[in-house]
């Protein structure tokens, strides 16, 4: 018996070491990889910001999973047919719509060595140098926020999403709310906080809890006399407010609420503020973000997401806390199989500070371009969008039929066309189409007092002055073609 189960599973053994290829396959593998990702680089300048296809990319169910190997070359062109040419280009300097992602070359090199060597960044006991990394990487971040470095902590995460609902269930936590208490809990944001708000209040088991919509003022930040107010008046009708959530770059129209103020008001009241600075959290590197933003060291929790304004790749998110302890009150673990973890306690672990007990090692990606580039063009790049932004919002103001929404805190700018005849808003909505048509360059909508509205976001590290004259020059030449039919 044991010498039939020896050889049924070297058989087995020969077939299963056909995933570790050898170094001159894997030098072959690696190399038109390479080639792959330098030609997608090299014509990325003049490749389109938008496709739109008919067949939206089905051919890449082509390539059903079977028992036999593919090619790569078969699957690179599969990629650049069905992956990487229908849709949005998020690597696109024309990407201008949502909140652009990054996408630095310098980061995708941390991810490749991240997946080779395939660190365990959970837990400090199985690689605390990958810890050690991801926590000097939030102790910085946390540095940014003005937190102190004696008692902040945080996590890189997936996102803002996952960020946010660390957020919301660390203050559920923290403030003592308990089911019972559910119905009588309050909760305060505004109509422009991110949809992840409002999922993670659900997800948190805050559905039932009081979302109390503060009024904004004529720029769409929140109203903090109208926030105070609204407390007073939910503590005499027996209610618990217990949560703020302010925005530091909304997603709408980048602004930023009156965090200074609103702080302030919820240390005095005892609520818990949440700072959801996904956006525009970065923008504290340059002097004109810091101006915008101002203080955010009287919040309690506060997310920001590296793929977004330090320009990485997407799936690269922050929750950070001004007590750690509060967090890691919300997300430790104890596990039996985990018990000799507990011999290494130098640094905590993410999987006591997160729901993630399977971590991916992240801080790879961000601590490669920080150190290999170093802070200044990150600085120079962020001031840059800023500048942009005011640019686009002074020069398409001056274009006749063109309106604007307020002048950009950030680098978000609001603005629609009014045509001498005819309805607005289906007018706005053919000339977001037509610049999708177009796909130079990639613009969205939204809705703001109930008028279909167009907004410019100039986030990607890719967009620079050349970009914001050709938009001006496209909805020029599309707002006067749609005027003429």
């Amino acid at each position: 018996m044991t010498d039939a189960l020896r050889k049924s599973i070297r058989k087995l053994e020969t077939r299963a070491r056909e995933l570790e290829p050898g170094g001159e396959e894997r030098r072959r593998l690696f190399a038109e990889v390479g080639a792959y990702a330098e030609d997608f680089l090299s014509r990325l300048p003049d490749l389109p910001a938008f496709v739109e296809t008919e067949d939206r990319g089905i051919g890449i169910l082509e390539t059903a999973i079977g028992e036999e190997p593919r090619p790569l070359s078969h699957l690179l062109d599969r990629l650049r047919h069905d992956v990487d040419r229908p849709g949005l280009n998020p690597a696109s300097g024309g990407h201008l719509g949502y909140i652009p992602g990054g996408g630095l070359y310098a980061s995708s090199l941390g991810d490749f060595l991240a997946d080779v060597t395939n660190r365990y960044a959970g837990v400090f006991f199985a690689s605390p140098g990958a810890v050690r990394m991801e926590n000097m990487l939030l102790d910085w971040m946390a540095g940014l926020a003005g937190y102190p470095k004696e008692t902040a902590g945080g996590n890189l995460t997936s996102g803002g999403s996952i960020a946010n609902l660390m957020g919301v269930v660390t203050a559920r936590d923290a403030q003592g709310i308990r089911a019972r208490d559910v119905e009588r809990a309050v909760i305060y944001a505004t109509e422009q906080a991110h949809h992840s708000v409002t999922k993670a209040i659900r997800l948190a088991g805050l559905a039932e809890a009081v979302l109390r919509l503060v009024p904004l003022d004529e720029r769409y930040r929140m109203r903090a006399d109208a926030l105070e107010r609204a407390i007073a008046e939910d503590r005499a009708a027996g209610l618990h407010p217990f949560l703020a959530i302010a925005s530091a770059g909304t997603t709408d129209t980048g602004v930023v609420d009156p965090i200074e103020a609103i702080a302030a008001l919820c240390e005095k009241k005892n609520l818990w503020l949440h700072v959801d600075a996904a956006y525009g959290g970065f923008f504290v590197l340059c002097d004109l973000g810091r101006s915008a933003i101002g203080r955010l060291d009287g919040s309690h929790s506060l997310v920001m997401d590296p793929h977004k304004t330090l320009f990485l790749p997407y799936g690269s998110g922050a929750i950070l806390v001004r007590d750690r302890g509060k967090l890691l009150g919300s997300h430790h673990y104890t596990a039996n199989y985990m018990q000799d973890a507990l011999s290494a306690t130098d640094e905590l672990s993410p999987a006591e500070l997160s729901p993630e007990l399977t971590k991916h090692f992240r801080g790879l990606r961000l601590w490669m371009p920080l150190l290999l580039h170093g802070l200044a063009p990150f600085r120079a790049a962020l001031e840059e969008k800023l500048l942009l932004a005011r640019y686009f919002h002074e020069r398409i103001s001056e274009r006749p039929g063109f309106e604007v929404g307020p002048y950009p805190d950030l680098s978000v700018v609001t603005f629609r066309y009014r045509p001498a005849n005819g309805d607005a808003d289906a007018f706005n909505k053919k000339l977001v189409e037509a610049i999708h048509r177009d796909g130079r360059v990639f613009l969205s909508s939204t809705v703001l007092d109930g008028r279909f509205t167009l907004r410019l976001a100039v986030v990607s590290f890719r967009v620079h002055l050349e970009t914001i004259d050709l938009a001006l020059e496209i909805l020029g030449h599309e707002a006067r073609r749609l005027e003429s039919t």
